[in-house]
């Protein structure tokens, strides 16, 4: 990083978010900070504005270490993050957040880590670390973490667990925020939940929803990611209440990142008709107050994290400066690659065809997991079983494929159920990014390709595979944790875009078959999902059988 920035002075139209209004004049940058602003009352061609928040994502999911993850994120205007590590933490614990912390320092960036809140997520699945209220009150009291990740054991949060609410109880008192998770949470349940100070919520999927926890005091992370697309059920309240919400991606493919990321949000919004000092009132200045980030927000004094946009309506990204420092310049990062070591937990031995056998004694029908494109929430379905000597088996021609979740820790049996929606007609996906415990998971349309898709998964120590029935097996490893790769960043994204690609030739309909596999075990997300340990209910908070 630069040490000690140049001075410089740059022209534009001035955006005053704040103040709600813009002038044009210039912006004189001394040593990292805004030391002047100064207005010329003349109409300039671009415009200077506050950079991009992303108010809640997992770096993780970007296949990208901190470090790189910044040199794409600075092209799209994005100047910090608020990033929760717990998909590393799920697997190497303390270590893996402080590998997040220590990776975001050699970046010129602003990454705003919390102290994850549930480590494991849930009870019901095998984790790579737990994170106790000991350990997560010892994060908290690092001055590197901003906040208390999101609460996602709602039903630990309403009926009292004890752990669960001395993590809430240290970040109070430490006067640290508390972010929420709670999808679909209404009612009594949800004045509870917010209750304890819990302070947001990014899970919401429709306005009323939205509306509701917006009375309990909560603040509305709206979100678009690669799986998760919450944006056309939610944009209005941008302009109904542009003080209480912010602009969120969650999780972000690497291809995705490249394309856009907060800014294309912003560009959505202005055209549905919100005025643009309200969209950037949420994507700019809202994370900066609520998380207390050390982001400037180009007032004089501020550090010097500002971007330049050929307008109000694309804004299309032309220069992204951080800390006095230009970090990027028309579509290309002026920041180094920077090495990121190797570190990982992966314990399983390779899998056999048979192992993904199920028995259909004494059932004629499967509890199946049924996708919705576009949302973490998933719904349940009873199929008739398809047999084959005694076995339930694959059907891709009723869209009735195999799902298989292997423990990557330790050497046990897979657990196997069905799934409708990602729509293989032949072959397999697997994926060691498999929210949250980060176990194996893989969908199939027969018993063959799903143990190699999960066997090259194994071989490779964590990664994606594509298993198309037509030689090797196609890999995006991912040596960093079994999460993220230690390449190039748009390397990394083309080489999950053909991945992405190949899935979809496999006859998948999903935006995003990879995002969309990565959140078929997270089981705090109802209705229906698969942990290593077998099919959970999660409306009912239970396993449930396979086959019925």
């Amino acid at each position: 990083m630069q040490d000690s920035p140049s001075s410089f002075v740059v022209s534009g139209n001035i955006v005053d978010v704040i103040g709600g209004h813009i002038v044009g004049g210039t912006v004189e940058v001394r040593d990292g900070r805004v030391y002047r602003v100064t207005p010329d009352d003349r109409r300039h061609d671009t415009f200077l504005m506050p950079g991009f928040v992303d108010a809640h994502i997992h770096v993780e999911s970007s296949m990208l270490p901190p470090a790189e993850f910044a040199r794409l994120a600075v092209v799209q205007g994005t100047v910090a993050t608020v990033s929760d590590p717990h998909e590393i933490a799920n697997v190497l614990g303390l270590a893996g957040v402080r590998y997040m912390i220590g990776s975001g320092r050699a970046a010129p960036f602003t990454f705003c880590f919390g102290a994850p809140s549930c480590v494991p997520a849930t009870a019901f699945e095998t984790a790579g670390a737990t994170l106790d209220a000991a350990a997560v009150e010892s994060l908290l009291r690092d001055d590197a973490i901003g906040y208390l990740s999101e609460v996602m054991n709602v039903p630990g949060v309403i009926n009292g667990d004890a752990d669960l609410l001395a993590k809430i109880a240290a970040a109070k008192r430490l006067g640290k925020p508390i972010d929420g998770h709670a999808p679909g949470l209404r009612g009594h349940d949800c004045e509870k939940y917010f209750a304890t100070g819990i302070t947001t919520d990014h899970e919401c999927f429709t306005y009323e929803e939205a509306a509701e926890k917006l009375g309990h005091g909560v603040k509305i992370l709206i979100r678009e990611g690669s799986a998760a697309r919450n944006f056309d059920a939610l944009y209005r309240l941008l302009g109904e209440y542009p003080d209480r919400c912010m602009l969120c991606s969650d999780d972000k493919h690497p291809n995705d990142l490249e394309a856009g990321h907060i800014n294309a949000l912003a560009a959505r919004a202005v055209g549905r008709g919100i005025d643009p000092m309200n969209v950037l009132r949420a994507a700019c200045v809202n994370p900066v107050e609520h998380y207390r980030l050390r982001t400037g927000l180009l007032r004089t004094g501020d550090r010097a994290d500002f971007i330049e946009v050929a307008d109000l309506r694309t804004f299309r990204v032309m220069c992204t400066w951080i800390a006095g420092r230009l970090v990027a310049q028309d579509g290309q990062p002026l920041i180094d690659h920077v090495s990121s070591p190797i570190v990982n937990r992966f314990g399983a031995p390779p899998t056999r065809p048979d192992d993904f056998t199920v028995r259909a004694t004494g059932g004629e029908w499967v509890q199946v997991i049924e996708v919705i494109d576009g949302q973490l929430v998933t719904r349940r379905s009873r199929q008739r079983v398809t047999l084959r000597d005694g076995r339930a088996i694959a059907d891709p021609a009723r869209d009735l494929l195999k799902i298989a979740v292997v423990n990557r820790y330790s050497p046990a049996p897979p657990a196997v159920g069905f799934i409708r929606g990602f729509g293989l007609k032949r072959g397999a996906i697997a994926s060691s990014v498999a929210h949250d415990s980060h176990n194996v998971v893989a969908i199939a349309a027969d018993d063959q390709s799903l143990c190699r898709a999960v066997n090259d998964i194994i071989a490779h120590r964590g990664g994606l595979s594509v298993v198309t029935g037509e030689g090797a097996a196609e890999s995006l490893p991912l040596p960093i944790a079994g999460l993220m790769s230690d390449r190039d960043g748009r390397d990394v994204a083309r080489r999950y875009a053909a991945l992405d690609r190949l899935a979809k030739d496999l006859g998948s309909p999903l935006r995003a078959p990879f995002m969309s596999l990565s959140f078929m075990a997270l089981l705090v997300i109802p209705e229906l999902k698969m942990s290593d340990r077998g099919l959970f209910d999660g409306v009912n908070w239970r396993f449930v059988d396979v086959i019925e």
